[in-house]
């Protein structure tokens, strides 16, 4: 009785907060979605950890049940904000699904497609089974350089985490954590814990806590509040802190260029046939990319199943606009999003203005560390100060050698000169 009673209020949310709500005379026309996998194991245990990977039934990193269930809810949600836009079946030129290669993020992208396009009439190829298959595009993790953060090998990139890590805000950071650090370390066995690492900590206690496991005395309230603060703090060392802007060109905004492309595809009247819904399944640290690429990130969680909405609309005189929306509870409807110096309903040549400083023009060749010219100018100084020192050493010594070489009581007389 539960279940139904939550789906019913899925749907009704789903509906007050879908693109129906906002007027007439406007026309859905595309929508991107970039949505995090479900809930999962840890992704690895601690050398002290009680729990290891035999606790886990599919192992460390695994999508579970609840995520599963959780990506069907976002799905059959999606269904009903999206009712009218998106055909009542599933027809393969309407959709496009791209996931990261883990099998958390593929498994999250079929659940979900599972509650978006449940089979119906014709597509029901058997009767006991209310679900039928549907693509999910991939590349092999290595090639990926669109959905899996932080992007690399990217020289560039590295160098500015070095300058990140000798900045004001992560010296006291790593002095204030300091003790706290040696403390998790002597309790997990870890030998290498920083302030970028103690993350996967957190994660591990989490996923063990989620799922009714005890954890250990030390893994107080207390301690879990604080290592979630250092997770929130490594994410933004990761994109922000320093060098934002430079660091979205890295990162973020490689997906923002992408998700730019096709708001502009979709608009172009003189577009081939273009797909109504485009979804990216990834991960936490996609989101996080992402929303700092957009300078909206504000400390906000990336929850399982959280999905970031774009929605490209036509408005009545033949304008295009953007809404952005955040749905990061199943119980409430998508927050609205503005992008900073654009109303929530963003025009697109003014949405693609704002968001041009963040995409990159070509990434390889951004991602090559630069010469400074500083250093060049001293090489260049130096250079040229000795050549000159040399030159004057020279003249020096051939002015003593050619004194030296006059006989002595030699006196040059002037023309004119009386002689006595």
């Amino acid at each position: 009785m539960a279940r139904p009673l939550l789906l019913g209020l899925l749907g009704l949310l789903g509906l007050l907060g879908g693109p129906h709500a906002h007027g007439h005379g406007r026309t859905l026309r595309f929508v991107t979605l970039l949505y995090r996998h479900g809930d999962r194991s840890p992704v690895k245990a601690y050398p002290k950890d009680p729990y290891q990977e035999r606790e886990w039934p599919q192992g460390f990193g695994q999508l579970t049940k609840e995520g599963m269930l959780q990506h069907w809810q976002l799905g059959w949600a999606l269904r009903q904000r999206y009712k009218g836009f998106l055909s009542a079946s599933y027809h393969r030129q309407e959709v496009y699904v791209r996931s990261t290669d883990f099998d958390r993020t593929l498994m999250s992208a079929e659940a979900n497609l599972a509650g978006l396009f449940p089979p119906n009439g014709s597509q029901l190829f058997n009767p006991n089974i209310t679900w039928q298959p549907i693509p999910v595009h991939t590349v092999p993790e290595a090639q990926d350089k669109l959905l899996k953060f932080p992007l690399g090998p990217c020289p560039r990139f590295e160098q500015l985490q070095d300058e990140t890590r000798r900045t004001p805000e992560y010296q006291n950071e790593s002095q204030q954590n300091a003790p706290f650090l040696d403390m998790l370390a002597n309790e997990t066995g870890l030998t290498d814990l920083s302030l970028e690492t103690a993350w996967s900590v957190y994660d591990t206690l989490f996923c063990e806590q989620t799922h009714g496991l005890v954890l250990p005395p030390w893994a107080s309230p207390e301690t879990m509040q604080r290592l979630r603060q250092l997770k929130d703090f490594g994410f933004r060392f990761l994109f922000g802190i320093h060098q934002q802007a430079e660091k979205a060109r890295l990162q973020g905004g490689v997906l923002l260029a992408q998700i730019r492309e096709n708001l502009t595809s979709a608009a172009s009247p003189a577009a081939p046939q273009h797909p109504k819904l485009l979804v990216y399944s990834a991960h936490d640290t996609t989101l996080l990319a992402l929303h700092m690429a957009l300078d909206i990130y504000n400390g906000q969680q990336a929850p399982y199943a959280s999905c970031h909405m774009f929605e490209l609309y036509q408005e009545d005189d033949g304008n295009f606009s953007v809404e952005m929306y955040f749905r990061n509870r199943s119980d409430q409807a998508p927050w609205p999003l503005a992008l900073p110096g654009c109303p929530q309903r963003c025009p697109l040549p003014e949405f693609l203005r704002l968001t041009a400083p963040v995409v990159p023009e070509d990434w390889a060749r951004e991602c090559q560390l630069v010469n400074t010219a500083p250093d060049t100018e001293v090489v260049v100084a130096l250079a040229v100060c000795g050549s000159i020192l040399f030159l004057l050493i020279v003249l020096l010594l051939t002015v003593l050698f050619r004194m030296q070489a006059q006989p002595p009581g030699y006196r040059h007389v002037a023309d004119g000169e009386d002689h006595a």
